[in-house]
């Protein structure tokens, strides 16, 4: 590039001109253009990493990454943004349960129109339906959260406690744990609605109806029918009876239990791993995994627990490179090579790939982890997310998960009964949603 821009300079004015008057735009003009920039809002571990490797291999379009905050703290920005029409970015991580949330303002690029299909089966069905509105795009699915057991291997096996296959052993071996040392757990109950929802979501509840493209308007509701309601009053009736704790996930001192012996289990989504780790001191290759229990014997069904994927703004200027970059920061690939973006996704920041090529990648399958003693865990999960049926959200999920959040908060506090805490989530996420305009289906 150099030699050639030396060998420009040389030219008469008049050479050059006639250069420029028969070809246009000349190659080397093209090539000394700058490269758009995309502004790119995500939370996602290492994403400076991923960014890094992107912007090296792309000479068209460069990220301009900003971490906005985790969750609720990005969401809260971009509706600011939204609502001013003005300072939101060209690419966005949303979680899946907050996509409708967004949806219903209409901010997002249908995807569609630049190239994103999944009609090559390129992402898992589950969440291209999640991801959609119709034959609208809204987003490109990165990582998930199919569900499964973390538990402490030498724990169970040391006390000669079987591993729990269905949620009835569950409660046994809870039961058996107390015995062994009554100041241990089997789990604590995290108090988290998202996980909650994924355990419902394995019972086959289905709680929420929304379809945007018949009706913005129209919602279903029924967060205490009997599938969900047998879930939360399970879980109930283990904090009650002590056999689990009621401590937050997300507490230092929970942290901590699972490197002490406090807590044998965790049933959690795929990501979880890659938090636990950074959590644990002295059990590192203490740790397995095993399917989430079972509400029947001989049974194969399962939850999810969180999820993301990118949108593409309206704000943007070049929805086309945008969605490039939507594709392509987590892209497709056959192989997973070292020092690639999937190769850091997941063994660096532990997210489940979404991507089809990648999560039946038979060296995603074999990956090893040194939490669980160099096991290959990775086939566990991909089953979840194999069996993961449909699933819808409402279009104010952050509303339902922070009542569910308040009333099994009253519940562990002994302020009201577990067996009433999904119905009064009930009685006032209607009573919200008729609030804000929708016509409600219980």
């Amino acid at each position: 590039m150099i030699k050639s821009k030396k060998r420009i300079a040389g030219f008469s004015a008049l050479a050059l001109g006639i250069i420029l008057s028969t070809t246009g735009l000349s190659a080397v003009t093209q090539a000394s253009a700058a490269p758009v920039k995309i502004k790119v809002w995500a939370w996602y571990p290492n994403m400076k990493e991923v960014v890094e490797i992107f912007n090296a291999t792309h000479s068209d379009v460069q990220v301009e990454w900003t971490n906005a905050g985790a969750g609720g703290d990005e969401y809260t920005k971009l509706k600011t943004c939204i609502k001013a029409k003005k300072g939101c970015p060209d690419v966005a991580m949303i979680e899946f349960q907050t996509l409708p949330t967004f949806a219903i303002l209409d901010p997002f690029v249908d995807m569609g129109k630049y190239g994103a299909t999944n009609k090559d089966g390129r992402y898992a069905a589950w969440a291209w339906a999640q991801s959609t509105s119709g034959t609208k795009v809204n987003a490109i699915p990165v990582d998930g959260g199919p569900m499964a057991m973390l538990y402490r291997k030498d724990l169970f096996t040391k006390n000669n406690i079987k591993v729990p296959t269905t949620w009835a052993e569950y409660k046994d071996a809870a039961a058996a744990i107390k015995k062994v040392n009554p100041d241990q757990f089997i789990a604590t109950y995290g108090n988290d609605s998202g996980w909650a929802t994924g355990l419902m979501w394995q019972n086959g509840c289905t709680p929420y109806k929304y379809n945007m493209t018949k009706s913005k308007a129209n919602v279903g509701i029924k967060i205490n029918q009997a599938k969900c309601k047998s879930v939360i009053n399970y879980w109930g009736d283990m904090v009650t009876n002590k056999l689990v704790d009621d401590k937050s996930f997300w507490a230092t001192d929970t942290g901590k239990g699972y490197d002490t012996g406090k807590y044998w289990t965790w049933v959690a989504a795929g990501w979880t791993p890659g938090y636990l780790a950074g959590q644990l001191k002295d059990t590192i290759g203490d740790w397995a995994v095993a399917p989430t229990p079972q509400w029947k014997a001989g049974g194969d069904v399962h939850g999810n627990w969180g999820g993301s994927s990118f949108t593409v703004m309206k704000q943007t200027k070049q929805p086309a490179l945008a969605t490039k970059v939507a594709m392509e920061l987590y892209p497709t690939q056959n192989k997973i090579t070292k020092g690639s973006a999937w190769d850091i996704g997941l063994n660096s920041a532990f997210l489940y790939p979404l991507v089809t090529k990648v999560e039946s990648n038979p060296e995603f399958a074999g990956y090893t982890y040194k939490i669980f003693g160099d096991a290959k865990v990775n086939p566990i999960y991909i089953n979840a997310s194999n069996k993961l049926g449909a699933f819808e959200w409402t279009p104010f999920q952050d509303f339902v998960y922070a009542t569910m959040t308040d009333e099994t908060t009253l519940a562990i506090s002994g302020k009201t009964q577990w067996s009433a805490v999904l119905d009064t989530v009930q009685a006032k996420v209607v009573a919200y949603a008729k609030k804000q305009g929708f016509k409600v289906t219980e």
